[in-house]
């Protein structure tokens, strides 16, 4: 059996619907969409994210040289279907030993991506793409703009943008490890709508914060 859903902003538990109310709820945080137990790397995986995501569901291919598919996530219930994606890589950092990476995409006021980046509030915060962005990605063909969010816990790079209406965030550790966004001219792809041969690693860590 399952784990029960949480929070998607402080990853604490919920109050599920009840007679009086359809919304999952935090004592927080109230109405939240809820943050599902995550996804095992595997074809079973990738088919369960892609049937119930209504946002993107991001992956980067071609992949890294060395990078491997470690997990998959998403917040919402069967109501409202997926509207949030998460899928975490593993790879060789710039420095010794392994690096993690999570790729976001969620509608607005969700606040997942801004959890794993370890913020208070549902999104980057004013003014964070104030000036030229820090990085961009290939975003089915077309560039797409991102910025260090300067905010964020300080083990980790964040860096976050908006693609297709929804928000882009992705968030490396260690903190080097964010040159990879910077550097590496990531291409990412719809998992939705493509059938990638996709290399699957160990489980994930990082989506059970």
């Amino acid at each position: 059996m399952r784990a029960a859903p949480t929070c998607p902003r402080c990853f604490g538990p919920l109050h599920p619907p009840s007679v009086w109310s359809s919304a999952w709820r935090c004592d927080a945080h109230g109405d939240v969409v809820p943050f599902q137990p995550p996804w095992q790397p595997s074809t079973a995986a990738v088919d369960g994210v892609r049937k119930s995501a209504v946002v993107p569901v991001w992956v980067p291919w071609p992949l890294p040289p060395g990078w491997l598919v470690t997990g998959f996530a998403t917040a919402g219930d069967d109501r409202t279907g997926g509207r949030a994606s998460v899928v975490a890589l593993c790879g060789p950092s710039v420095t010794q030993g392994p690096a993690d990476l999570l790729i976001i995409a969620e509608e607005p006021g969700i606040g997942l991506g801004a959890a794993f980046a370890g913020l208070d509030g549902p999104d980057p915060g004013e003014g964070f793409d104030e000036g030229p962005p820090n990085a961009k990605v290939d975003v089915l063909g077309h560039p797409t703009a991102l910025w260090c969010v300067n905010r964020a816990a300080p083990d980790r790079a964040v860096y976050a943008g908006e693609a297709l209406g929804n928000w882009l965030w992705t968030i490396a550790w260690p903190e080097e490890a964010g040159c990879l966004i910077a550097l590496a001219q990531l291409s990412l792809r719809d998992l939705r709508e493509q059938e990638l041969d996709l290399p699957f690693g160990a489980f994930s860590p990082r989506l059970d914060d």
